[in-house]
């Protein structure tokens, strides 16, 4: 009999918040967190703004932050989320004796998170000292002179995907399974739904899940703004993010981490941990069709989204509520409306969808575990997110989107959607926990 898995504890750092209790209340509210870019000088770019994470400290969350002095800014965002979920399950950290209950051995971490930001100043005097203009070339070796005085090794070492769950294991002391995926926006969602499927094959006893990413770096917006993926309403920041509006125009990039702590049913109840909701369903799939768009059918979300209901052993119309991917780009917001309707039937014009991405931005590998949260809550609070800026609809995408302002419901059930590049799709279900 495999094991039953619950939520314990919750933790994020993000464009509007770094706690969960104010993302949530700035989400209901409707406060965006974008802005104009201050990372770097964005000024030639199509794109200008983002979302970023201001004026995070880690000092504030963990005891010992000399520890983690090299953390890149997705590092440092995820031992702030990692921090914060523990606390609320009940889980010690930053010490050699933890007295929570919690053999560290059964303890694992499975992370969705991304490639770190490069050191952007010494990176680019390397580059710019090497390339020679006469020849238009790069003279390798004075780039390599330039870099080895320049460029510090951890904080290059820092870029590679697995180092924030290497500081989350030595936040918490987790010797367990140790996991890190990079499957593109989809990354966090398929963390906690593989993570939740490693505590039900009794493979761990509780897993910190979720996501971190920072890709506000010249790097990163570049690919972004050359897939014309971003949306360049520089002129107004805080409107720019309008999923299923006939005015969109891209997405918004944005920072951070969230984290869940999963645990056995026996665990939690054994420790007295806090029980927030109870994961039911996962779905996984891809498209197997193009590295950057979704299939025009949206065969593999439908795939995902059917397989995730199936291992629920749910109907489509037990379904209380659609968190949606909802990226406000033109081909997610069609695909993902498609796909709702197949996967639903009738009961897709019944259901409510949103998308926090209105809000908070896209936070890429963190987003889907992100948005995992606002899905907790909405169970707990019985309140539906917005999705803002809805205010000229698709006229061809007409389903429920929750425009504008949150709404009150009775909420049992909820949907997460994770789609991302390269077609990955990952799906979650979150069932209210109910001790009968």
């Amino acid at each position: 009999m495999s094991e039953r898995v619950v939520i314990a504890g919750m933790g994020i750092v993000c464009p509007v918040g770094h706690d969960v209790e104010t993302m949530w209340q700035k989400l209901l509210a409707g406060r965006s967190g974008m802005g104009s870019t201050t990372l770097f000088d964005a000024s030639t770019f199509p794109a200008t703004f983002g979302a970023e994470v201001k004026d995070y400290d880690v000092a504030k969350d963990v005891k010992h932050p000399e520890r983690h002095r090299f953390a890149n800014r997705g590092s440092q965002f995820v031992l702030g989320a990692a921090a914060e979920a523990c606390r609320q399950a009940g889980i010690d950290v930053e010490t050699d004796r933890p007295a929570d209950g919690i053999d560290r051995r059964r303890m694992g971490i499975y992370l969705g998170a991304g490639e770190g930001s490069v050191d952007n100043d010494a990176f680019f005097a390397a580059i710019v000292s090497g390339w020679d203009s006469e020849s238009n070339a790069m003279d390798w070796a004075k780039w390599a002179e330039v870099a080895r005085a320049r460029m510090h090794p951890y904080r290059e070492l820092e870029q590679e995907p697995n180092l924030p769950a290497g500081h989350v294991a030595i936040l918490t002391g987790a010797r367990g399974e140790n996991r890190n995926c990079l499957t593109a926006c989809a990354a966090s969602t398929q963390a906690v739904g593989e993570a939740a499927m490693l505590i039900r094959r009794g493979r761990a006893d509780v897993m910190i899940a979720g996501g971190a990413h920072s890709m506000i770096h010249p790097l990163g917006v570049t690919g972004f703004c050359r897939l014309t993926a971003l949306s360049t309403r520089n002129d107004s920041p805080t409107t720019a993010s309008r999923p299923f509006s006939a005015s969109r125009d891209g997405f918004i990039l944005g920072e951070g981490a969230a984290i869940v702590i999963l645990e056995s049913l026996a665990s939690a109840q054994k420790r007295g941990a806090p029980i927030l909701a109870e994961i039911v369903g996962f779905g996984s799939s891809n498209d197997a069709f193009r590295v950057t768009d979704m299939h025009e059918e949206a065969r593999g979300a439908v795939q995902a989204i059917q397989g995730a209901l199936r291992d629920a052993g749910l109907q489509p119309d037990q379904i209380d509520y659609i968190s949606a991917h909802g990226t406000s780009t033109i081909e997610n917001d069609s695909v993902e409306t498609l796909a709702i309707k197949r996967a639903f039937g009738e009961h897709a014009y019944r259901v409510p969808i949103s998308s926090p991405k209105s809000v908070f931005g896209h936070l890429i590998g963190a987003t889907g575990c992100a948005e995992l949260i606002t899905c907790v809550l909405a169970i707990r609070d019985g309140v539906l997110p917005p999705t803002m800026n809805l205010h000229d609809p698709d006229p061809t995408l007409d389903l429920d989107y929750v425009p504008n302002a949150p709404r009150q419901a009775d909420v049992r059930v909820v949907l997460s959607e994770s789609f991302g590049f390269g077609g990955q799709n990952n799906v979650l279900i979150l069932r209210r926990w109910e001790s009968n």
